[in-house]
């Protein structure tokens, strides 16, 4: 067991380092190619690296890769295995999503139904493989089974809610990495306490890949998220929501977005 975790240890340590080189090397290729915008938040509004998500995306990728690596061929046992390559499917999705929208949303704007459309996509890989339980308790009306309305229409709801919800509230230096994190932490410790070890290993990769890049995205921001990281947040808030059977847990961690959203929509 000891062996085991620090195993885990090595790998949550590696991958900040992974996240860490690789917003570095994003840095310099966005500048170089001109994939900048100006930051708000500066008095001489000087042009900032974009999508530094897409650097957060592929550490989190390669991290819990080494994990499955490690998993199959050293502890020889093929556990969760699926689960695991469905998280790295809707990563991916999330990842190239929000590029596109970052690419081109400076220039055309994506409309609101366009994002929710998009976004859908990130739940496939949850819906096809059933992922999560679809027996819920609810206050007042006990235990219920979704049976099949689970995966087909929740599933897709909650993935779609929690990446748009997360792109609401993005705006400030840190803030989304940092915000990210937190979540993840709880969901992390909850993990644990329920005995999913191996889910909070990959929350712990998450984790180091957002410290990684929150060194360059704090105050004052070398690099912007971008799209690419909000939507990743919050289709990875949803994934360990409904694998790890979290959901009342995320709905409450959640309120701050929902809030904005409100905020926002009245104000328009």
């Amino acid at each position: 067991m000891d062996y085991e975790i620090l195993i885990a240890v090595v790998l949550i340590v590696l991958d900040f380092f992974i996240s860490f080189a690789l917003t570095r090397y994003w840095i310099k290729s966005a500048k170089k190619n001109e994939l900048v915008g100006k930051d708000m938040n500066k008095f001489s509004k000087p042009p900032v690296a974009e999508a530094g998500g897409v650097a957060v995306v592929l550490s989190i990728v390669l991290g819990i890769l080494i994990y499955i690596f490690i998993k199959t061929f050293i502890f020889k046992t093929e556990t969760h295995i699926i689960e695991s390559l469905v998280i790295i499917t809707s990563i991916l999705l999330a990842g190239f999503i929000g590029f596109i929208d970052d690419i081109l949303g400076w220039k055309k704007g994506l409309k609101p139904w366009h994002k929710m459309l998009l976004t859908f996509i990130i739940a496939i890989p949850l819906m096809v493989i059933n992922a999560g339980h679809s027996t819920m308790s609810l206050p007042l009306f006990g235990q219920i089974d979704f049976g099949i309305i689970y995966p087909l229409i929740l599933i897709p709801i909650g993935v779609v809610g929690c990446t748009n919800g997360v792109n609401l509230l993005a705006g400030y230096n840190g803030l989304e990495a940092s915000l990210g994190a937190i979540i993840f932490i709880i969901f992390g410790i909850v993990a644990i306490q329920t005995n999913l070890i191996w889910l909070a290993l990959i929350i712990g990769l998450v984790i180091a890949s957002l410290m990684g890049f929150l060194i360059f995205n704090k105050y004052p921001a070398k690099v912007f998220p971008g799209d690419s990281l909000t939507y990743l947040v919050g289709a990875l808030i949803g994934c360990f929501a409904i694998i790890g059977n979290m959901e009342k847990i995320a709905l409450i961690l959640f309120i701050p977005f929902i809030l904005e959203g409100i905020l926002k929509a009245k104000s328009r």
